[in-house]
C-alpha cells in the first residue's frame, strides 16, 4: 500500500541510505545513457543539477575540468561525497528552480538527470542553465519518458514496509522543448531508451527521455 506523494526534499531525504543499493532500473539505466552519449565533457566545465548519491558527478568528473553537483538533498549530498573527494569537484545543496550558485556563461556543458519530474514548472530551471552556459554549450537532460508517466509510473522507493511515492508532475516531450526554446536554447538531439533484457512490443512505453540542447552562437 502506498501513501500520499510527499514532497521531492523530504523524499529525497529519507531515500537516501537505500538510494545506491535499491533495485531501480530507472537510476541504472539513466546511468547507461549518460556513459554511452557523446557528451562534451573532456576538460569542460559542468554543472550537474540533481547529482543525488553522486552516481553520475563520479563519471563526469573523469574527463571534466571542473563540477558543480547540485542538489536539493543533503542526505543524498553526503552520499555523493563520501562517494567521491576530488579538488576539482564542488558539492552544494541548492533548490534548482532558484538562481543557481554560478556566474553567467561559466559552463561547457548543464547535465540533469531524473529531476525535472519533480518540478512543476521547468521555466526557472531552463533560464538558469541557459544563463550559466557558454555560446556554443550543451545542456543535456535525461527524466521518465512522458509515456511511462501517462501509465502511473512515478519515482518512488520502499519504506517501513510501505511504497512512497514522490511527488511527481506530467511534462511532455512538447513541455521539454518549449521550455528550452523559451530560455533561449535550441534542440539538438532527441533519444528514447528502453532496459537490456525487457520484452518490447508495439504498446512498450521507453522508460527515459534523453534531450540535448545546445545555446547558439
Amino acid at each position: 500500500m502506498s501513501d500520499e506523494p510527499i514532497p521531492a526534499r523530504k523524499a529525497y531525504q529519507d531515500w537516501a541510505e537505500i538510494y545506491d543499493s535499491n533495485e531501480n532500473r530507472t537510476r541504472d539505466l539513466d546511468a547507461l545513457i549518460v556513459q554511452s552519449m557523446d557528451l562534451p565533457l573532456d576538460g569542460a566545465r559542468v554543472i550537474e543539477f540533481g547529482a543525488g548519491t553522486g552516481k553520475n558527478t563520479a563519471y563526469l568528473a573523469e574527463r571534466a575540468g571542473t563540477v558543480l553537483a547540485l542538489d536539493l538533498s543533503s542526505a543524498m549530498l553526503d552520499k555523493a561525497r563520501a562517494r567521491l573527494q576530488a579538488d576539482h569537484v564542488r558539492f552544494a545543496e541548492h533548490d534548482v528552480t532558484t538562481p543557481w550558485p554560478a556566474q553567467d556563461a561559466c559552463a561547457d556543458l548543464v547535465i540533469g538527470n531524473l529531476v525535472l519530474e519533480h518540478i512543476e514548472d521547468m521555466g526557472p530551471v531552463f533560464t538558469q542553465a541557459a544563463r550559466v552556459l557558454v555560446p556554443g554549450g550543451t545542456l543535456f537532460i535525461c527524466e521518465l519518458h512522458p509515456d511511462r508517466q501517462a501509465l502511473g509510473s512515478q519515482a518512488r522507493f520502499e519504506q517501513d514496509g510501505k511504497t512512497r511515492l514522490v511527488e511527481a508532475y506530467h511534462h511532455t516531450l512538447s513541455d521539454y522543448v518549449r521550455a528550452g526554446e523559451a530560455a533561449g536554447l535550441a534542440l539538438s538531439g532527441i533519444n528514447e531508451a528502453i532496459e537490456a533484457g525487457v520484452e518490447v512490443s508495439e504498446t512498450t512505453p521507453p522508460r527515459l527521455l534523453a534531450l540535448t540542447f545546445t545555446k547558439p552562437d
